[in-house]
């Protein structure tokens, strides 16, 4: 496969009335073209945040890290996505080479607009195609994601849709400008569970059809176990394990990873009792020393968990954990 982003050492801090923040720290990745990857964690773990990142979206109280490097690899060559400043720059990612499905439509299209006006805009803004074309496509869209009599719907507004129809419209109005990378964010949370299915096969046959990458946005660790190629699990603003969602899922490794499959419920054992994991997320205001996970962990170690921020540990082939437990073996074993 063909690299498609890169992204090194991402810090993201946001000046508030409380102090600053750090809201991703140290977010490294990488994502090939016609891969699916999975960004999981609990809410206030930095997913979206990073996600908003690939196209510069966050609030302008946002501050990146002077390490922070984020690599777009197109055909014509590679885009340093933190170099772009004005909003013409930015249009090759925002909308262009990269799209993004939000998690609730109906906050995302206008409710005085129709969904074709609002998608013929779009490619006006960033492709050369005429208005009759962009009608075109609109349509040939919406009927390619499985949305029935698409000419008819495309003169519709977003709440004359069902759920289902609206996160379907969504998909086809990010997919029509042919962007490269897809961001969902969490696109299949608020859907019920024979539309979720629906929504998670068209995601798998877009990229087969496409050949384009989607970062995958979620808490639901079922959902990513379906989807996803590779995964990385987020706590607090930092990657504690990433890997292939195989080695992750079937051999989860950092205590934090752990407890949220242990969390899960169990179907083939309906007397089983769910197992939260103890306590909350921090503040932002309020984050731990050392590994972020420590004020929760149940195989807390003592100091060094406490003052040392752990390194990446290799479990397998491309299967790595933050964790001290396996820096410690790590370290007894080279002796």
């Amino acid at each position: 496969m063909t690299r498609l982003l890169d992204v090194e050492n991402l810090t993201l801090d946001f000046d508030t009335d409380e102090g600053r923040i750090t809201a991703v720290d140290n977010v490294s990745f990488s994502l090939e073209a016609g891969e699916i990857m999975g960004l999981v964690g609990e809410s206030g773990s930095g997913k979206s945040v990073t996600a908003k990142a690939l196209m510069k979206l966050n609030a302008s109280n946002s501050i990146y890290g002077g390490d922070s490097k984020i690599t777009l690899h197109l055909a014509n060559g590679p885009v340093d996505i933190m170099s772009l400043q004005t909003a013409k720059e930015l249009q090759v990612v925002r909308g262009g080479a990269i799209s993004m499905i939000f998690q609730e439509p109906m906050a995302s299209f206008a409710p005085a607009i129709t969904i074709g006006a609002q998608m013929v805009e779009q490619l006006l803004i960033h492709t050369s195609m005429s208005a009759l074309k962009a009608q075109e496509v609109s349509i040939e869209m919406l009927d390619r994601v499985g949305i029935s009599d698409a000419s008819t719907r495309f003169k519709q507004y977003a709440f004359e849709l069902s759920g289902g129809m609206r996160q379907r419209a969504m998909i086809a109005m990010a997919l029509s400008t042919n962007p490269k990378l897809l961001i969902a964010d969490e696109p299949t949370t608020a859907l019920d569970v024979t539309i979720q299915a629906q929504v998670i096969d068209l995601m798998k046959d877009l990229v087969k059809d496409f050949g384009m990458g989607i970062v995958f946005i979620t808490h639901d660790l079922g959902v990513i176990a379906q989807t996803a190629d590779t995964v990385a699990v987020m706590y607090l603003g930092r990657v504690v394990e990433k890997g292939p969602v195989r080695q992750v899922i079937g051999n989860p490794s950092h205590p934090y990873t752990q407890g949220l499959i242990k969390a899960l419920p169990r179907l083939d054992d309906l007397d089983s009792p769910l197992t939260p994991i103890p306590g909350d997320i921090p503040s932002p205001l309020e984050r731990p020393d050392g590994c972020v996970f420590s004020t929760r962990c149940s195989s807390f170690l003592g100091p060094q968990c406490s003052v040392d921020v752990p390194k990446f540990t290799p479990i397998s082939h491309d299967h790595m954990v933050a964790c001290h437990i396996y820096q410690q073996d790590q370290q007894g074993a080279s002796k």
